[in-house]
């Protein structure tokens, strides 16, 4: 483990109100002593009391470099558990890389992304499961879920997780003494209890695994691939989404030629949109391109919203489209509905059993009704946050998984009539498993791998 002294820049380097410069490690104070000047130029920093904010200047030599409040807190009560230093100073991109010039200047090293984190990982602070929390809160998407990384960050999903594992330590334990010393403790009819105890564990992990699913899309957003015809209001309802023209919108069919993204919010709910080109035959080399590109990325997406115009008759390439969305998660948008209608929903529930919602782009009409369908398709209805966590973390779900496999092999154990210090290999193996999420018995590759994906400073 590194200890020496880090610093960085901990906002966003852009002109704003204040830039923060952050500094960890036992130099921390020494180094600031050197670069701080109080307004009497008496106070040092380093006889400071903890969590005390002051007034003064950042020196260089003799040159006031900005008018700045210092931040100091003693280890161990901090964020990293080592001393730490918050320098703030004014919102300047130059100012404030000037001022982390200068700190660097006194020894101290610049951190890696996401190397405060670490070190409050290493230290103790928090678990494997909390430091990715935090960088799940910083690139959250919406209110759920920013919601449900604070959860985890508060440790939900430690005392989950060490709930179980204080329970199978228990287990293993009673089978070890009970097989070390027959005589006084009896092994007799536990396999029916340890039957029951496992059907609990397995239970309480099969939800958040369940979970994971919704917790994926809340986190990462549902992938949407918006079809249909050319010139049935497919970029009209983008437009409409994102709240600006993005997408070209002309009276002119095949007018969208390639794929369009954005990422919007409805409400609680992040859709990564993709605008595709019109799917009709076509002699258009370039067209047809983006038709083929259109129907692969539909293939890939959790749900598709297919445009319709309902002031045209059903044709060929409906029935293709129709046929390309038949096992998929899809919403029918029978749209302008402000013209004298061709088709109906109920023309439609005859070839499709997806759900249907008359819209008119022009009239902003049916954009709730849309929402609200996507929500009962995705969520059942109600993303509303309880105590529950959802688990979105691919490592967390991979261990989960290989803990269920571990305690299914105990029942399997128990249902074959093994002795029971096979119980205990399978057991172990759950706990480790658990044991994994939290950070115990990972390799350095894979830590070094987690906090690589953390921003600079944190």
């Amino acid at each position: 483990m590194k200890t020496d002294t880090i610093a960085a820049i901990a906002t966003g380097l852009s002109s704003g109100g204040i830039s923060i410069i952050r500094i960890s490690g036992e130099e921390g104070f020494s180094a600031i002593d050197r670069i701080y000047q109080s307004k009497n130029k008496k106070k040092k920093l380093s006889k400071a009391k903890s969590h005390t904010t002051h007034y003064g200047f950042i020196m260089d030599g003799e040159n006031i470099i900005d008018e700045v409040m210092v931040t100091v807190m003693r280890a161990p009560s901090t964020y990293t558990r080592e001393d730490v230093i918050e320098i703030n100073c004014h919102g300047g991109i130059i100012v404030t890389r000037k001022i982390l010039e200068i700190v660097l200047g006194q020894g101290i090293r610049l951190a890696e992304p996401g190397e405060f984190t670490k070190r409050a990982f290493l230290n103790g602070r928090i678990d494997l499961s909390q430091a990715e929390a935090v960088c799940d809160i910083i690139s959250a998407k919406n209110e759920i879920a920013l919601k449900n990384s604070i959860k985890q960050l508060k440790g939900r999903e430690l005392e989950i997780i060490k709930t179980i594992r204080n329970n199978i330590l228990k287990d293993i334990a009673f089978i070890e003494a009970a097989l070390d010393d027959p005589e006084h403790i009896s092994i007799e009819g536990f396999s029916r209890d340890l039957y029951d105890h496992l059907d609990k564990y397995s239970h309480s992990i099969k939800k958040l695994v369940n979970g994971s699913k919704s917790g994926k899309l809340i986190k990462e957003g549902i992938k949407t691939v918006i079809l249909g015809k050319p010139n049935v209001g497919k970029s009209s309802l983008l437009n409409i989404l994102v709240h600006e023209d993005r997408a070209i919108v002309t009276d002119i069919a095949g007018t969208t030629r390639d794929t369009l993204e954005e990422t919007i919010r409805l409400n609680d709910i992040t859709l990564n949109i993709i605008d595709t080109a019109g799917i009709r035959s076509t002699e258009d080399e370039v067209e047809k391109i983006g038709v083929d590109k259109a129907m692969r990325i539909a293939k890939e997406a959790d749900l598709i919203i297919y445009v319709m115009d309902s002031s045209t008759s059903l044709d060929e390439n409906d029935e293709i489209i129709l046929s390309l969305i038949r096992d998929k998660k899809a919403i029918l948008l029978l749209n302008k509905g402000d013209l004298l209608p061709r088709i109906t929903a109920n023309d439609l529930k005859e070839k499709s059993s997806h759900p249907i919602i008359s819209t008119s782009f022009v009239e902003h009409k049916g954009i709730e009704d849309l929402e609200q369908t996507i929500k009962e398709m995705f969520f059942k209805g109600d993303i509303s946050f309880n105590e529950d966590i959802y688990i979105t973390n691919d490592r967390h779900i991979e261990a989960f998984t290989n803990t269920l496999e571990a305690l299914n092999m105990v029942k399997e154990s128990i249902n074959n009539n093994m002795p029971e210090d096979f119980y205990s290999i399978d057991l172990m193996t759950a706990y480790e498993e658990l044991g994994k999420i939290l950070g115990e018995n990972v390799g350095e590759d894979l830590i070094n791998m987690i906090f690589a994906e953390f921003c600079m400073g944190k």
